[in-house]
């Protein structure tokens, strides 16, 4: 049976039992039914609650680019399905701009790199890039579409918690105005890069949850003097590892960390062992961001406590086998 069968114990009463995921990553032809790991919050008071630290936290993964594996290339509806039948997860994504004004799931500011077409996002209208097809990591094309955030934020609830990368040229309000109209305030967090970003989101939508770069003292008093109420950071923590003190004093303030594993740490994963995902939670990190959620999750699994006040947001009753 694959290493990455039901890699969370989450007892939920009443609910009924699931049968083992044998998929793979990257295996579409899965038999039984994958399951689907969910994360279901339904408001932003239970945003709040399900981000506020507490010492029975569940350790979480965070897919970045929304996980792309073989088959699955990055920001598409149908990797993030991929993920979340072997983990729950967080699933992060980008969000770009077409030329007439339509936002789509996107990292690049060009074409090439993840899709079959080239030129300039922002040159194209929707409808020529709906026509293109996603490349996955390895260039091979797949059958997939880029998706809109429309598509991603209706997908998304009651199954996954969102972080939105916003990119430069799309107006944080269309992104703030689109997450209104779908309600997806509970679920979908949005990144800032620095302290004026973020208050100029939450001047938008003063409930959203906010992933803050905090990687530091002088950082941490910034935001502590920024006005935005603490219950909403989610602390991103920079992609080195910060000290447990350090993640402790952010924990004081009941703050979740986010530690950047993609790239280095992940390589370093790859090449020492996923031993090491278990130690940056063991040192404070409450949510990985990685390029490999699935591993990832595997490798920390034996972390989750046997009861936690946070599993009444996740969905499954499952048994790890």
């Amino acid at each position: 049976m694959s290493k990455f069968n039901n890699i969370f114990r989450i007892v939920l009463p009443g609910l009924i039992l699931l049968s083992c995921n044998t998929s793979k990553p990257g295996n579409t032809n899965t038999n039984p039914k994958p399951i689907e790991f969910r994360i279901g919050v339904e408001s932003t008071k239970e945003a709040k609650e399900f981000y506020s630290w507490t010492s029975d936290r569940i350790p979480l993964v965070s897919a970045h680019r929304g996980g792309p594996y073989p088959g699955f290339p990055e920001n598409a509806i149908e990797t993030f399905q991929n993920v979340i039948e072997h983990t729950p997860s967080i699933i992060e994504f980008d969000v770009a701009l077409s030329k007439d004004s339509v936002l789509v799931l996107m990292h690049d500011n060009t074409l090439e790199r993840t899709t079959n077409g080239s030129g300039k996002v922002i040159d194209l209208a929707f409808e020529e890039i709906r026509k293109l097809k996603l490349l996955d990591n390895d260039r091979k094309e797949t059958d997939f579409q880029v998706p809109t955030l429309e598509e991603a934020l209706i997908w998304g609830k009651g199954k996954v918690l969102f972080t939105v990368d916003i990119k430069r040229e799309v107006p944080f309000e269309m992104v703030v105005d689109a997450i209104k109209k779908y309600q997806a305030e509970a679920y979908a967090a949005v990144i800032t890069y620095s302290v004026d970003a973020a208050k100029k989101v939450h001047s938008l939508h003063p409930e959203l949850m906010l992933s803050v770069t905090i990687r530091n003292e002088e950082e941490l008093k910034r935001f502590e003097e920024s006005g935005i109420p603490v219950e909403q950071w989610i602390a991103f923590t920079g992609t080195s590892e910060r000290s447990p003190e350090f993640n402790a004093k952010l924990h004081e303030m009941g703050v979740f960390t986010i530690l950047g594993v993609l790239g280095n740490l992940d390589k370093s994963a790859v090449a020492r062992g996923d031993q090491i995902y278990v130690d940056f939670v063991k040192n404070g990190a409450d949510i990985l961001a990685t390029d490999r959620p699935i591993e990832a999750a595997e490798a920390i699994k034996s972390l989750i406590p046997e009861k936690s006040s946070k599993s009444k947001f996740f969905g499954n009753k499952v048994e790890i086998r």
